[in-house]
């Protein structure tokens, strides 16, 4: 087994087939061929009455309403395709996928799957996802794959083996009420949390190990010193630098830096209760839909460090094993479309940045994301564009977690 899946912690697999208790098998009107050779035609006509299985991660009500309020019926209208959604991410994508492999199945009990970064990693080491396909959908037409931060998910080709659906970048939120001018270096930063004690923190969780690594680039002056493949030399250099600054500023973050939360949400509670003067997300439009929908104060404002903070699309991914295929490929079509991008950068829908190439868009539409991009509490995405780091390789975020947890956050 590979170094880095073995580094994934199995609490116990739950059977996918268990969390889709009560569902119909996906019904296909023929034996799928290679969907992929298929007119788009026969593929609308192989997947029209089928089944979609999708696992995705389900922590956001404005996302979960995305999909089940506006994707779903759509698909079912237009496309005669039941989505069904289940809760799961990361290692728990892997641990299935690597459980039916090792059970010799034919076929997965997932037809899509929402992944990036060190999952996708994983996923494409053990062989489990299907592709390329992206080529064959034809809304792909609006899409710039030579575009890096869509060409490379931490610095591995996609490839065609997984589809982009949003783009977002890292984002500090602060409370302009108390703050008028925000930090703008590393070096800054840490001064302002030893000039404020107990209002800064760090989540244990992805945004939180996004913003170490948007962090390490800054302290090392260099916008490219994580580009490539992981470097044993380079991470240790950085990171030494990193432990360095972390353990200088710890005793004054909140609690004394004696706890970190494990998520975001917790950290906009304590935000928004005015415990915490700063929190973070890793969509640059969150800011804008929290306030929108009330979970974050009208004082909220987010920005980017000067140095620059990590960009990343995400994206959804077939299994190899999927007995639905073409039901998945209408699903991604669908979800790449121009009317359904716009619908989710909509602020008060998910406020998430669109994979879609502006200049391949009718001007019409053109028109319409760009008032999208007049945004009140965040700069807009062209601002923002400029000071966008691309995600280093897998290993840097998958060996973060666990450093940072036995230098930081169990160095007591």
């Amino acid at each position: 087994m590979i170094k880095s899946i073995t580094r994934i912690l199995f609490v116990g697999t739950i059977s996918i087939a268990a969390i889709f208790l009560g569902c119909d098998a996906p019904s296909q009107p023929h034996a799928e061929a290679d969907v992929r050779t298929l007119p788009w035609d026969s593929v609308l006509a192989v997947a029209h009455g089928t089944n979609v299985r999708l696992m995705m991660w389900q922590g956001d009500p404005n996302i979960n309403a995305y999909m089940n309020d506006y994707v779903k019926p759509e698909l079912e209208k237009k496309f005669g395709v039941n989505l069904i959604i289940a809760s799961g991410q990361g290692s728990q994508v892997v641990s299935t996928l690597m459980a039916e492999q090792q059970a010799g199945a034919q076929k997965s009990d997932l037809d899509l799957m929402w992944i990036n970064g060190e999952t996708y990693y994983q996923l494409r080491e053990i062989e489990a996802l299907f592709g390329p396909f992206t080529e064959s959908l034809p809304n792909s037409k609006y899409i710039d794959y030579d575009n890096p931060f869509i060409a490379r998910d931490f610095q591995q080709p996609t490839g065609g083996y997984e589809c982009p659906w949003g783009n977002v970048q890292l984002c500090l939120i602060y409370n302009s009420n108390v703050i008028s001018d925000p930090p703008l270096t590393a070096e800054a930063l840490a001064t302002w949390i030893k000039a404020n004690p107990g209002r800064f923190t760090i989540g244990t969780d992805f945004t939180g190990m996004t913003f170490l690594k948007s962090l390490m680039i800054n302290l090392a002056g260099n916008p490219h010193i994580l580009d490539g493949p992981f470097d044993e030399a380079v991470y240790k250099e950085n990171t030494d630098r990193l432990w360095a600054y972390l353990n200088d500023i710890k005793p004054y973050l909140w609690r004394e830096g004696k706890t970190f939360p494990n998520a975001v949400a917790p950290m906009h509670q304590l935000f928004s209760q005015g415990e915490l003067y700063f929190t973070m997300s890793n969509n640059d439009g969150e800011v804008e839909n929290k306030i929108a929908t009330g979970t974050l104060p009208e004082h909220s404002r987010a920005y980017v460090l000067d140095g620059g903070t990590i960009q990343n699309s995400h994206y959804m991914g077939i299994p190899a094993l999927s007995a639905n295929k073409a039901g998945a490929m209408v699903v991604l079509n669908f979800l790449i479309s121009p009317e359904a991008q716009f619908h989710k950068a909509k602020t008060e829908i998910w406020g998430d940045g669109t994979v879609l190439d502006m200049n391949r868009l009718a001007p019409s539409m053109q028109l319409e994301f760009a008032k999208l991009d007049i945004r009140e509490h965040v700069p807009g995405r062209v601002l923002l564009n400029q000071k966008a780091l691309e995600e280093p390789a897998a290993e840097y975020m998958i060996r973060l977690y666990e450093d940072f947890r036995t230098k930081i956050v169990e160095n007591q």
